[in-house]
């Protein structure tokens, strides 16, 4: 016997999925994305940042360990750490969400981001934490690759927490930003030569800024990569040559300016929209 034509009442119509104030699906994939946007070339974007991080801890070791032998009651190599943590985190939270939307833009598959229905707080903050997440777990691998050859002891864990997340997440948002605003690879190239680099250098990442002279030393107050790794610094050693207080609100506020900006951007398809 043969079946006949099937009933189109048996048919299931499918439902829309309802989406709430927040698109947390989408959010999650989008998230998702960049994640493992990075993680499927790990030797690349984790284990490259350790290499380099060693290689800076050795030479500055060898070169100034017996010039200067401690820093603030400090042995160098130890007050060195923390800054190449910190110095870590900042390159590899900027880099990775500038990449991922200069990459977009010039693949021409930035469409497939913005087809999905999420919001612009949404397409930023997915951005925003892939940075963010990079930018931690390379600091949490970089310590400890660290830590073989220098010991890394934990004063305040919650400073640690908090400066570098808070790096990472201005970082990643500045990044965000910047890839919005690139047309060409040149241009995220220069703002990495010409101001991620140079700040994080000038930032006390390898010295106290205490010894240098007026106005450099202004200059470096001004300096929001400063406050970064005095924060982190503090949270291993004890130690900072600034305000805490005044780094975590100077901080914050970046962070808030800077989060702005990319809401900002998003809502008005900036570069992204025809």
């Amino acid at each position: 016997m043969t079946d006949g034509p099937a009933d189109p009442r048996d048919v299931t119509t499918p439902r829309p999925r309802r989406i709430g104030a927040v698109n947390w699906l989408g959010l999650w994939t989008h998230y998702e994305k960049e994640l493992l946007r990075f993680l499927k070339i790990g030797f690349q974007t984790l284990a490259a940042p350790v290499v380099v991080t060693l290689l800076y801890l050795a030479v500055f070791s060898l070169a100034l360990g017996r010039a200067v032998e401690a820093i603030a009651g400090i042995p160098f190599d130890q007050y060195l750490a923390p800054g190449l943590v910190m110095m870590s985190v900042i390159q590899n939270a900027f880099a990775n969400s500038s990449s991922s939307i200069m990459m977009s833009k010039v693949q021409g598959n930035i469409v497939d981001v913005l087809m999905p229905p999420l919001s612009a707080g949404e397409l930023a903050l997915g951005f925003v934490m892939g940075g963010v997440t990079r930018g931690l777990i390379v600091a949490t691998v970089v310590a400890l690759a660290l830590a073989l050859f220098v010991p890394m002891r934990v004063h305040d864990l919650a400073a640690i927490v908090f400066f570098a997340a808070s790096a990472a997440f201005a970082l990643s948002a500045l990044g965000v930003i910047v890839g919005l605003w690139a047309s060409k690879w040149d241009h995220v190239a220069s703002i990495t030569n010409f101001i991620i680099i140079p700040l994080s250098f000038l930032s006390g990442t390898f010295y106290s800024i205490e010894r240098l002279p007026e106005p450099f030393l202004a200059f470096a107050h001004l300096n929001p990569f400063f406050y970064m790794i005095d924060g982190l610094r503090y949270g291993f050693l004890g130690h900072v040559d600034g305000s805490l207080a005044v780094g975590a609100i100077a901080i914050t506020l970046v962070n808030a300016a800077l989060w702005t900006g990319c809401l900002r951007l998003f809502a008005i398809g900036y570069k992204i929209k025809a």
